[in-house]
């Protein structure tokens, strides 16, 4: 019996001194410190995850009357707000194409909106609308988007193919300087969703004499074509008229 209580005391006091060393960095038991719960602090670091941008559906098309349009578009927001589609801006084109008007709408179901996008209850509003022609219609998935505040309401949307998606981006990427020395700042930068050859890229324009003088340049063509842009772009100026 007395071995046996022997043996305990010295596992007691094994286990203490251990204790005491893992707390303490030491096994000078008589330096060791209390830690209380309320005053321990616990430092965790945790790498921020930056939000997806929204993907977009994007609709440009002509209307005999704005301002009509413009009250048949509001009367509409229940049924866009239905199929995962909110408001976020209008623009109207320039250059005396104010009835060219596009829409931007941020898209939380692509297939929701695809299927209003081809219901002949939307073609019917649009026709109330007062709307020209058969509209373009765009299903954005967003790559990168700025959605800071920028202080030029002007902006330019550009679209055409690339023969692949890296090596164009790439090359887009490397030309970002020379854009913003012509006046063009990046805003959106996607593709057609379930097809990355059809890209889409919306600018703030600050200098619209430098922008329209950089599209027309030599050094804009050779750049799409070593970026393998494929055919000529469909480019379109346009006034932000209402932001949501």
């Amino acid at each position: 019996m007395k071995q046996r209580n022997f043996l305990a005391t010295v596992m007691v006091a094994a286990g203490m001194s251990l204790y005491l060393y893992s707390c303490n960095g030491s096994g000078e038991g008589d330096k060791t410190t209390e830690v209380k719960p309320d005053t321990a602090t616990t430092k965790t670091t945790e790498t921020p995850v930056a939000a997806k941008p929204a993907n977009m559906a994007v609709i440009k098309h002509k209307v005999a009357n704005y301002a009509k349009w413009f009250v048949a578009y509001t009367s509409d927001d229940s049924a866009r707000l239905a199929n995962g589609l909110n408001s976020y801006v209008i623009g109207r084109g320039i250059d005396g194409d104010s009835n060219t008007v596009l829409v931007a709408m941020k898209m939380a179901d692509v297939d929701k909106a695809k299927a209003m996008a081809a219901s002949p209850g939307l073609k019917a509003r649009m026709q109330q609308g007062g709307v020209v022609g058969v509209p373009a219609i765009n299903f954005v998935e967003t790559v990168w988007s700025d959605t800071s505040t920028n202080a030029s309401t002007v902006r330019l949307v550009i679209s055409h193919r690339v023969k692949d998606w890296d090596a164009w981006k790439k090359e887009f990427d490397s030309h970002k300087q020379t854009r913003m020395d012509a006046g063009l700042t990046d805003r959106v930068i996607g593709h057609e969703f379930g097809d990355n050859h059809a890209v889409i890229i919306a600018f703030a324009v600050t200098d619209m004499a430098k922008a329209k003088a950089f599209l027309a340049s030599k050094d804009l063509k050779d750049k799409m074509a070593a970026a393998g842009v494929e055919g000529p772009p469909t480019m379109f100026f346009y006034n932000v008229a209402k932001r949501y």
